[in-house]
């Protein structure tokens, strides 16, 4: 039986020794505490029997994913399926990067101790309440332009000028005793400091979620503690964030000192106010995350670019009247869709990558199996693509680089290799990405 509606996920916490539930996120209509009871109890008795129950498919084609984190929190989500298009490896592969993102997300925010050491149920109840509008922004399926919930690479906007916001962010997270300085940009990161890039990849943009968040609140400044789930999961620094413009914070990850008040009224006006010109022209880079001087070809409708090296990521949707007067136009938040389908079809079955989609043993959780597509190649495949009715996808790898294109229908398959190979000498050239 279908338990949740068509393409939607609903996410359930509970303690791991006694199934207790701690709190349930996603779909409007709550599963029924008896179901939620089978699905815990099933993953027990499994457990009893020597047996690690990781996932399942229900009749109506949902899907069920289980994972347990340091025997002390399961996380189980439940997804309807049925209208992403996704084959179930995919959908799978998804659920199981979503289950590993929400606990470093509950990490980031109360720390590894807590969750742990369980001693008050009902307190945790309570604290974990403050992680809620973080973990509904990784639910959010159609929130368009962020990739690195599953991509674990930092979404970032390339500035028309790099070189004068890379100095001001150097400046500021100096001035603040802090090496770890970052300016977001329409939640992207547009310039952050050496320390900042060396953060683990999934905690980069988990704290670029986490901006996000607390930008949407609409306050201009604020100190909030957080853990660094892989870095420091046990002490905890401070965040201070401010509102430069509307769509521009800025933010540094630093020690006791200096106070709220002294960096936001000293160091804020004094290193950013010379700037606002240019956070202007930043700005207007907007949803296209690559400035002006980046051509894009006319038929490429999406695009996602990663940066191996650095684990950065620029992506975009182009949307123009040419492709609207196509005989094959797509939606905006559609494109958004099928570029995180390509490029989850592309990393499970041929790209290798650096971070594994399901979680190591190191991080206290129970490790996914790994896809066995591979295992009959004698090489590794550097490029792929995929014909489908509404729309051509072509995923090119190179030593330095992954990108993975949709383009239009009535672009001839045999010109794929050659479009993707121009896209991507056209940015680099342009931006040195």
């Amino acid at each position: 039986m279908m338990m949740v509606q068509d393409g939607c996920i609903q996410l359930l916490c509970l303690t791991a020794s006694s199934g207790v539930p701690l709190f349930t996120r996603g779909a409007s209509k709550q599963l029924p505490f008896s179901v939620i009871g089978s699905l815990n109890g099933v993953h027990m008795f499994g457990g009893g029997q020597g047996v690690l129950l990781s996932s399942c498919e229900t009749e109506g084609g949902g899907k069920v994913v289980w994972r347990v984190f340091h025997d002390s929190v399961m996380l189980i989500a439940v997804s309807g399926g049925g209208s992403s298009g996704a084959c179930s490896r995919e959908e799978e592969i998804r659920l199981q990067r979503l289950l590993e993102n929400v606990w470093h997300c509950m990490v980031l925010v109360l720390g590894q101790d807590e969750l742990v050491n369980l001693r008050n149920v009902e307190r945790l109840k309570r604290d974990l309440r403050s992680c809620f509008c973080l973990i509904d922004q990784l639910l959010e399926e159609k929130q368009q332009g962020v990739l690195g919930n599953l991509t674990h690479c930092a979404d970032s906007l390339l500035p028309p000028n790099p070189t004068l916001l890379q100095e001001a962010v150097d400046g500021f997270a100096q001035a603040a005793d802090s090496e770890f300085g970052c300016l977001f940009v329409h939640g992207k990161i547009a310039a952050a400091t050496e320390k900042w890039w060396r953060l683990a990849p999934q905690e980069v943009v988990l704290l670029s979620a986490l901006v996000r968040t607390l930008s949407a609140s609409g306050s201009a400044s604020c100190d909030y503690p957080v853990f660094l789930p892989q870095g420091s999961p046990t002490v905890a620094h401070r965040l201070l964030r401010f509102q430069l413009l509307p769509g521009a914070d800025v933010c540094v990850l630093c020690g006791p000192t200096p106070s709220l008040h002294r960096a936001e009224s000293e160091l804020v006006g004094q290193l950013w106010s010379p700037l606002v010109e240019t956070l202007r022209s930043c700005l207007s880079v907007g949803e296209r995350s690559l400035p002006g001087s980046v051509p894009l070809r006319p038929d490429v409708l999406a695009l996602l670019l990663i940066n191996r090296e650095t684990r950065r990521s620029v992506s975009c949707v182009q949307l123009s009247s040419y492709h609207l007067l196509s005989d094959h136009s797509l939606s905006k938040s559609r494109c958004w869709e099928l570029l995180k389908l390509f490029y989850i079809f592309s990393m499970s079955r041929y790209f290798t990558h650096e971070e594994t989609l399901c979680v190591s043993a190191e991080d206290g959780a129970q490790g996914g199996h790994t896809e066995d597509f591979l295992h009959g190649f004698s090489h590794q495949p550097q490029q792929c693509y995929l014909v489908t009715e509404e729309c051509k996808s072509y995923g090119l790898q190179t030593p330095r680089h992954q990108l993975f294109l949709l383009m239009l229908p009535s672009v001839p398959t045999l010109a794929l290799r050659t479009v993707a190979t121009q896209t991507l000498s056209d940015i680099t050239s342009a931006t040195a990405f």
